[in-house]
């Protein structure tokens, strides 16, 4: 199996951080991740268990979420080439999740512990002010979601993801676009169809 190239992950650092990484540098984070492989449809976090690892996405995707008492899925995130997936909660409090996390497609995967990344967030400036930008991008996703999800229709829901995610169209099948809306298939078929007619 072909070796994963880390420089995908440098590039993504770099232009998160506005630092160039030296080699030294890029020698130990080389050394710090975990590479993967994973077949489509593999898991790298099942419900109950604690999040061990954050993984970042050379290639491939994948998807977080859970399972209500009736079967029901709920997918809290999707993540697609240069996004981190891992339960945030679980991987910072070494609690057990509440969620499952799989991949999609064959994926490629660097996958962090918790104790080397702090590691390395004391010891690389550009790791520090990466993972500070994805706070606070995060934060912001975050609450943009919360607002979507109660003050919006599923039509303008759908319309936001097109503008801000159109990737996903094309990467994850409708029943998990609608899961990820909080919508049933049968709506997002509706709206995409209300949708064609404009």
């Amino acid at each position: 199996m072909a070796a994963i190239s880390f420089e995908p992950f440098f590039s993504y650092v770099e232009s998160k951080s506005a630092f160039i990484l030296n080699a030294e540098e890029k020698s130990l984070l080389e050394s710090a991740f975990k590479v993967k492989h994973l077949r489509k449809r593999q898991y790298l976090l099942q419900e109950g268990d604690i999040c061990r690892y954050m993984s970042f996405i050379v290639k491939g995707s994948g998807r977080m979420y859970s399972v209500n008492d009736k079967g029901q899925e709920h997918i809290i995130r999707f993540a697609i080439e240069n996004w981190w997936l891992g339960d945030y909660e679980s991987y910072n409090f070494n609690t057990p999740s509440l969620y499952n996390i799989e991949v999609l497609e064959d994926s490629e995967v660097l996958m962090i512990e918790h104790s080397q990344m702090q590691e390395l967030i004391t010891s690389i400036p550009a790791i520090d002010s990466m993972i500070k930008e994805i706070d606070r991008k995060g934060t912001v996703a975050t609450q943009k979601r919360i607002h979507s999800s109660i003050s919006e229709g599923a039509e303008e829901s759908y319309d936001n993801l097109i503008k801000n995610y159109p990737e996903f169209l094309n990467r994850f099948p409708q029943s998990m676009i609608a899961s990820y809306l909080g919508i049933s298939p049968e709506t997002l078929s509706r709206v995409r169809k209300n949708m064609l007619k404009k």
